[in-house]
C-alpha cells in the first residue's frame, strides 16, 4: 500500500550548510561549520518537476533551510531561485544577516520570512555567535529591519526549558515582537544534539500558554491551533487534518546542498548509518524528482520499517489520531538507529503533553 502523496506541498532546499554568524548549542546539523554550496544544476533539476507541479495544482512552496540560507550570498541564493516559476519562495533564517540589502531582495521576490528566536533575551542562551557571546542582540537588529521594511515575518521558537511559570512572559514576547505566527518546537534529541533536561511540566506548559493566548490571542501560535483544529473537527464529526484522513502522507523533499533526496524528515539529511545507510531516496542530478518520488516506496528502504513503527503506534496509543506517529529522525535518534519504535521524547513533549494541555485549559474554562 503507497503511504507517500506524489505530490509535494513543499519541497525544503540547502543551498548551503554552513550557518553563521549564530552556532546555536541544540542544533542537530553535522556540517554547520562548513561552507558546501548547492549548484544551480541542483535548483535547475528541482524546478523542472516543481514548476510543474505548481502550472496544474494549487502553489508549491520552496522553502531555503539550511544551514543559514543567507549565508549563500544574495547573487547566489538569486540564482538558485531563477529556474522556479509560480511557486511561492521562502526563507527559514536566523535574520543576524539581514540588513537593508537583504531586506530589498525580500521585497523584490516576494519571499515569506521565518526568523528563528526562542523569546526573551534570557530564553535565548543556546543562540550564541561562533564566538561564543550572545546572539540575541544581532537576531533583533535583524529583525528591526524586517519590520522597519513592513516585511511579515512567523516565528519558530526552540522551548529547552517548558517551565509554566514562563510562559507567559514567552508569549507576550511574541505578541509584542510583529510576528504573525510563532510555532514552538520543544528542543528533541536529533541529529548532533542530545538534550539535557527532563521536560516534566510540558503538559503545565502548554496549559499556561494556552491560557496566555486566550487573554490576549493577537498572533497565531502553531501547536495550539492544531489541537484547536483537531477538536473541531472531531465535534462536527468530520475527519481530523492528519495523514489518517487525508489517506498519504506529504513526502516533503528535503533536497540536499549536493542533490540527495531525503524525505518526510529533513533532520535525516547528512547522517549515514551502517544497517540504513545515508537515508537518501537518491540524488536529482541523475534521477527526477517527480520519479524518486512516485518509487519512493522502492527507492527507500528505511520506509517500511518506518511504516511499522507507524503501524505499532496506532494500535498502542490512544493519542494517535491527534498525533498521526512518530517523525522518522526522533525515532532514529532516540531509539537507538531504529525506526520502528514507538513513544518518543518528541511525542511525549511535543504532542501528548500539548493536547492535555491546550484541553486541560479548555475544560476548566469552558460555560
Amino acid at each position: 500500500m503507497r503511504r507517500l502523496a506524489a505530490r509535494p506541498q513543499a519541497v525544503i532546499m540547502q543551498p548551503t550548510t554552513l550557518c553563521q554568524p549564530l552556532d546555536c548549542t541544540y542544533c542537530y546539523l553535522p556540517f554547520r561549520n562548513s561552507r558546501h554550496l548547492m549548484p544551480v544544476a541542483v535548483a535547475e533539476a528541482v524546478a523542472g518537476p516543481v514548476n510543474a507541479w505548481a502550472q496544474g495544482g494549487p502553489q508549491v512552496e520552496v522553502v531555503w533551510h539550511g544551514g543559514e540560507p543567507l549565508s549563500a550570498g544574495r547573487e547566489h541564493l538569486a540564482a538558485l531561485m531563477a529556474p522556479f516559476q509560480g511557486v511561492k519562495h521562502l526563507v527559514q533564517t536566523n535574520a543576524a544577516l539581514i540588513d537593508d540589502a537583504w531586506c530589498a531582495f525580500l521585497l523584490e521576490r516576494d519571499i515569506g520570512v521565518g526568523v528563528s528566536i526562542d523569546g526573551p533575551q534570557d530564553m535565548n542562551t543556546h543562540r550564541i555567535t561562533r564566538a561564543g557571546h550572545p546572539g540575541y542582540r544581532v537576531i533583533t537588529r535583524g529583525i528591526d529591519r524586517l519590520r522597519h521594511y513592513g516585511i511579515p515575518f512567523d516565528v519558530i521558537a526552540v522551548v529547552s526549558d517548558p517551565d509554566p511559570a514562563r510562559a507567559a512572559d514567552f508569549y507576550e514576547f511574541f505578541a509584542h515582537l510583529g510576528c504573525r505566527s510563532v510555532g514552538v518546537n520543544v528542543e528533541e534529541q536529533e541529529g548532533v544534539n542530545t538534550p539535557r533536561r527532563e521536560m516534566t511540566q510540558a503538559a503545565e506548559f502548554w496549559e499556561a500558554l494556552t491560557a496566555a493566548w486566550q487573554v490576549n490571542p493577537v498572533i497565531r501560535v502553531r501547536e495550539i491551533s492544531r489541537v484547536l483544529d483537531f477538536a473541531r473537527a472531531v465535534l462536527r464529526g468530520e475527519a481530523p487534518p492528519s495523514p489518517i484522513s487525508i489517506g498519504s502522507w506529504d513526502p516533503l523533499p528535503t533536497v540536499a546542498h549536493d542533490g540527495g533526496v531525503v524525505l518526510i524528515s529533513p533532520e535525516l539529511t547528512g547522517f549515514h548509518d551502517a544497517r540504513l545507510g545515508d537515508f537518501t531516496t537518491g540524488n536529482v542530478l541523475h534521477t527526477g524528482l517527480e520519479v524518486l518520488l512516485a518509487q519512493a516506496e522502492e527507492l527507500t528502504p528505511w520506509l517500511a520499517e518506518f511504516w511499522r513503527g507507524v503501524d505499532a503506534c496506532k494500535a498502542t496509543c490512544s493519542y494517535f489520531d491527534f498525533c498521526g506517529g512518530a517523525h522518522p529522525a526522533n525515532r532514529y535518534f532516540e531509539h537507538g538507529g531504529r525506526l520502528d519504535g514507538t513513544r518518543t521524547r518528541y511525542c511525549t513533549a511535543s504532542k501528548i503533553a500539548l493536547f492535555e494541555g491546550v484541553t486541560r485549559h479548555a475544560h476548566a474554562h469552558s460555560d
